[in-house]
């Protein structure tokens, strides 16, 4: 019996794989993105489908520990400093999209005609974005880490928290609320405090401790158990405290960003979330009860529309009235119209609780799925058909249709100073930067500066990167520089490839990513530095100069046995041809003394980049 068992679990498990291993790749190349075809695959699989499945929530329950980790790694990237100058997204504009979300939801399901409690309800679980189909779909685009993605990150997380009051005001809505004490309330509310401040004191004291020790023995499946050990403990711990796993996870995560082991943990949890992110779509997409919809279509096709478009506009309205432009609060509006995950609780707790009966509850749980279903349809044609907007800014050029031997991405103090050599020879060039106020200060001494931003693909193809014979990436940001590498080895290998790097693991990083040239923005001035401190308390110069190249020499020795050792920790894919075992740094001979800058007036003028 046992074998049969397990035999029948084995076949369930090929039949989540093949589902997305054939759906998935279909969607994506017909521009219609991962989610729907997970969802497309899960409905197929599912008990209204071949029927492989006939219990959905079960896997739904496992599945949601792929939001569980995605919200870890977005918090692996949010550092406590960051999260705190992002507190007036969370607050002020998560707040705002909120109250003026539920206010109008609840009015369009009392339109249908239920009642003032039920329709609270059904809108508080529309209002409840779904967190996993929108970082999905901002992940795809790669607009996580620009500042619009921010502010949607930020209201999602705001609306992330409101799962724990929602849930209270269930309990509180309930006809048998009056069996139980107060005392049981306040009691759930010290738990939820204890939990928060023994999550927050365990990843300031025990966290890093742990992380040393582990790497310490060298066992990298050790390190593999004890980061998924944190994810799911930090998860388990809130979910004991009456809070949402989500939250727990993203908290812990935050502890971790300033971890020095934070890009081995974010290596190690990326493919169980990638994975358990695609089952959980998959069971969302069996989740959907087509008896129910076969039913009640009329309504429930409805109360769909309606409530996206009535959702989409409020964002709409919210985003304008905050200030921000109309092509960004219309991707807001396109991406958040839809309820979410965090639904499915909200309507089984109220079901409990007797605020809602089973029928409402199944209607507004296929009103959510169809909702999830339809956003990355939605979001795909807008995409499509919609005029790809462009920086429209008086005085700025923004680039397109430019050519050039050397494309320079970039344009600050190091930007600058690299640039004087090429201009010197009369190299062709083209500079790109985004800092609008410094490409008009630029331009007053001479420079030409074009707007783009080099993290996207379309922006590089105007600017000419796929005839350029060298692509050079003078930026101050390490992950726009990681995303660069990545693109110009994937679609621009003919081009000589340049990076301004920003330490000695992103030296590393950009090294095993087959960059041609790679040099720290620090090192060789402060190589330069010391020599001249030598000089000036009288070493000959002569004696210095070989010093300073005998720290050159160690250092890349250390560089190539830290190559060979492995020591690179996630950042860029190999995509670059053969990467040598031992590096060969590239030959710098510097000047004696720091040669002055062709435009010494303007270097000072047009500003600093850091």
């Amino acid at each position: 019996m046992s074998v049969e068992n397990t035999t029948s679990d084995l076949i369930n498990v090929v039949a989540l794989l093949g589902a997305a291993v054939v759906a998935v790749p279909i969607f994506r190349r017909l521009g219609l993105g991962s989610v729907l075809g997970y969802l497309a695959a899960g409905l197929l699989i599912g008990p209204f489908g071949f029927g492989w499945f006939s219990d959905p929530q079960s896997i739904l329950h496992v599945a949601e520990l792929g939001v569980v980790m995605f919200l870890f790694v977005i918090g692996l990237e949010m550092r406590p400093s960051h999260l705190w100058s992002l507190r007036g997204e969370i607050f002020g504009l998560g707040t705002l999209q909120i109250l003026t979300c539920t206010l109008l939801l609840t009015g369009v399901v009392y339109l249908f005609g239920y009642s003032l409690p039920v329709s609270f309800i059904g809108a508080m679980g529309f209002v409840l974005t779904s967190t996993a189909v929108v970082m999905q779909l901002l992940g795809e685009r790669g607009d996580i880490a620009l500042p619009r993605g921010q502010r949607i990150v930020s209201i999602l997380l705001f609306e992330d928290l409101l799962i724990v009051p929602l849930l209270a005001i269930v309990a509180l809505m309930s006809p048998v609320v009056h069996a139980q004490g107060g005392d049981s309330r306040w009691l759930g509310i010290g738990i939820a405090a204890a939990s928060v401040a023994g999550l927050i004191a365990a990843g300031i004291w025990l966290l890093n401790p742990l992380f040393r020790i582990l790497a310490a023995a060298k066992a990298r499946e050790v390190m593999t158990a004890a980061a998924l050990l944190v994810v799911l403990g930090a998860a388990l711990l809130m979910q004991l405290g009456g809070l949402s796993m989500a939250m727990g996870a993203f908290l812990a995560g935050v502890l971790l960003s300033e971890s020095t082991f934070r890009h081995q943990i974010e290596a190690d949890i990326e493919p169980f979330r990638g994975i358990l992110l695609g089952l959980f779509f998959l069971a969302v997409g069996m989740a959907l009860d087509l008896g129910v919809v076969y039913r009640n279509w009329p309504f429930i096709l409805g109360a769909v529309l309606a409530m996206m478009v009535v959702k989409a506009i409020a964002i709409y309205v919210v985003a304008r009235v905050t200030r921000t432009c109309h092509a960004e609060a219309l991707d807001r509006a396109v991406l958040m119209a839809q309820g979410g995950e965090f639904a499915f609780v909200l309507f089984a707790a109220a079901a409990a609780a007797r605020v809602i009966d089973g029928e409402t509850a199944a209607n507004l749980t296929a009103i959510v799925v169809i909702s999830m279903a339809l956003t990355p349809l939605v979001a795909t044609l807008f995409r499509r058909f919609t005029p790809k907007t462009q920086a429209n800014l008086e005085g700025v050029d923004a680039a397109e249709g430019l050519s050039g031997s050397v494309l320079i991405i970039g344009f600050g103090r190091f930007g600058q100073v690299m640039s004087q050599s090429l201009l010197a020879r009369d190299v062709d060039v083209t500079i790109i930067d985004t800092d609008i106020e410094m490409i008009r200060s630029a331009e007053e001494f001479g420079f030409k500066i074009y707007y783009g931003d080099g993290t996207r693909l379309d922006v590089l193809h105007a600017c000419g990167a796929d005839s350029a014979r060298a692509i050079a990436v003078c930026i101050n940001d390490r992950e726009a520089a990681n995303r660069i590498v990545e693109l110009v080895n994937q679609e621009f290998t003919q081009a000589k490839l340049l990076v301004r790097s920003f330490d000695r693991e992103h030296s590393l990083q950009l090294v095993a990513a087959g960059v041609d040239f790679q040099i720290r923005e620090t090192f060789e001035s402060a190589v330069q530095f010391g020599e001249a401190a030598l000089v000036e308390l009288g070493v000959p110069e002569d004696e210095a100069a070989n010093i300073a190249a005998e720290v050159r020499r160690l250092d890349a020795e250390r560089f190539e046995l830290e190559m060979a050792a492995g020591d690179v920790r996630a950042g860029i894919p190999l995509m670059r041809g053969n990467i040598p075992t031992k590096p060969t740094p590239t030959p710098f001979t510097p000047p004696r003394r720091e040669a002055r800058p062709l435009n010494e007036e303007a270097a000072e003028a047009i500003g600093e980049e850091e």
